[in-house]
């Protein structure tokens, strides 16, 4: 049976429209896939802390050389691994931030972009070592930034995410964004708002 990996960065919690159409989509893949399982991971609710110095030296240093204090390092790492080599696919809430990813978002790639685990260097050059998955983004900007806007140039979030899982392996990816949803802060109705994002991403759930 076929497992996604359900992930929420935003802080806005039931304002939040990324949750929303993260929610939207994982109701709908359930339907697609009678018997799937969903593993949910809220990354506002799971400590991440930034990797430091310790952290590298304990991912660069072969497992079976690892110390006990170091592989207590990669603990964290570890759990977030394993539930993404679990998955076959994933759906990634994103709120933009400054014009990226929210910071809770950052510190979960750092702790899954690994080298040995996701990423390896074959003769000098980058591998990906994951395969078969596919992901799909629900972002939400508060402008619009989308193709032919004023402000395309500022959206850094899906050039970053598609280089970033392309790296690891997970070169099948799709974007669906609610643009302009800071309009919502200032009366424009939220279910007529959300109506087309619903049902476009519904549809990929389904696909």
């Amino acid at each position: 049976m076929a497992t996604l990996l359900h992930i929420d960065s935003s802080p806005m919690g039931a304002a939040s429209v990324s949750r929303h159409l993260s929610n939207t989509f994982v109701e709908n893949w359930k339907k697609a896939h009678p018997g799937g399982t969903v593993v949910t991971r809220d990354l506002t609710k799971s400590e991440l802390v930034s990797i430091n110095a310790e952290w590298v030296a304990a991912a660069y240093t072969p497992a079976e050389q690892r110390t006990a204090e170091q592989k207590a390092v990669l603990a964290k790492s570890d759990e977030l691994l394993a539930e993404l080599d679990a998955a076959d696919e994933l759906a990634i809430g994103v709120s933009m931030h400054n014009f990226n990813i929210p910071s809770v978002l950052k510190l979960w790639i750092d702790q899954i972009v690994r080298v040995g685990r996701t990423f390896a260097y074959v003769d000098g050059a980058p591998k990906a070592l994951l395969a078969g998955k596919k992901a799909t983004f629900l972002v939400a900007t508060g402008g619009a930034y989308g193709p032919g806007t004023g402000l395309e140039s500022l959206n850094f979030i899906e050039p970053y995410l598609k280089t970033l899982f392309g790296f690891i392996g997970i070169g099948d990816v799709t974007f669906h964004t609610a643009g302009g949803a800071a309009a919502l802060n200032y009366g424009a109705d939220r279910a007529a708002f959300l109506q087309p994002h619903d049902e476009a991403v519904a549809a990929l759930a389904a696909a």
